[in-house]
């Protein structure tokens, strides 16, 4: 099995590590790795690169996921950041949600290989997804889907009233929060805060905390696409 020093270390660091929950992490490689190479999962793929820029990238935020019960991750592709958390907070619930049959069932495949009881995949576009989990979730957060305007109209949603929308960002991530201030007032969300840190190799990566102040309007998320062809302003 591959090794990650670096995810070893801040495990440690930050009192979460233990062998069991190590060897998931090596095993969500393997998976991932192995199922990349008859399906298009990841572009990174080498042990090093993949400990930084997915294991780290999606676990350097979790203390903002403290007090969270119920999780949704909109359009989870291979599983970052929903499983590399979920593995590290046993009591939280995650949803993973995303829009292709044949990512949701690698997804479960990884999670009863992995033993996550307390996740689940399941396969719907968002602004179905909606229909059903509106309101409900303490945290909604999402990894590399969408601009934050397009993103925060799929999300928002979701969210409960007093809950909090935690989007993973790179170092453009200003522009992005100062273009999407009209939507996030309409969608009933409020930035909270920005947790800036960088990767070991120096990557910058940005993540926007809104919290939900208010109910938003039931036609949001708009279906047929709209969100993206026709996003907030």
């Amino acid at each position: 099995m591959a090794d990650f020093p670096l995810l070893k270390k801040f495990l440690q660091d930050n009192g979460l590590y233990s062998d069991g929950i190590y060897e998931k992490f090596q095993l969500y490689y393997d998976c991932v790795t192995e199922t990349n190479k008859v399906m298009n999962l990841t572009a990174i793929t080498a042990a090093e690169e993949f400990e930084t820029k997915h294991f780290l990238d999606s676990l350097l935020p979790f203390k903002e996921f403290d007090g969270a019960r119920l999780v949704a991750d909109i359009g989870s592709g291979a599983g970052f950041p929903a499983i590399p958390l979920a593995i590290i907070m046993p009591s939280v619930k995650f949803t993973l949600v995303d829009s292709l049959n044949k990512r949701v069932n690698f997804l479960n495949g990884v999670i009863e290989k992995l033993g996550l009881e307390n996740c689940e995949a399941l396969h719907a576009r968002a602004e179905d997804f909606a229909k059903t989990g509106r309101e409900k979730y303490d945290i909604v957060t999402a990894r590399a889907v969408a601009a934050l305007n397009i993103l925060l109209e799929y999300t928002a949603p979701l969210c409960k009233t007093g809950g909090r929308i935690i989007a993973y960002k790179g170092s453009g991530a200003e522009e992005e929060i100062a273009a999407a201030k009209n939507a996030a007032c309409v969608l009933g969300a409020k930035l909270e805060k920005t947790v800036d840190f960088s990767l070991p190799g120096g990557d910058v990566r940005v993540v926007p905390v809104y919290k939900k102040i208010k109910p938003c309007d039931k036609k949001y998320p708009r279906g047929g696409n709209k969100p993206r062809t026709n996003p907030l302003v």
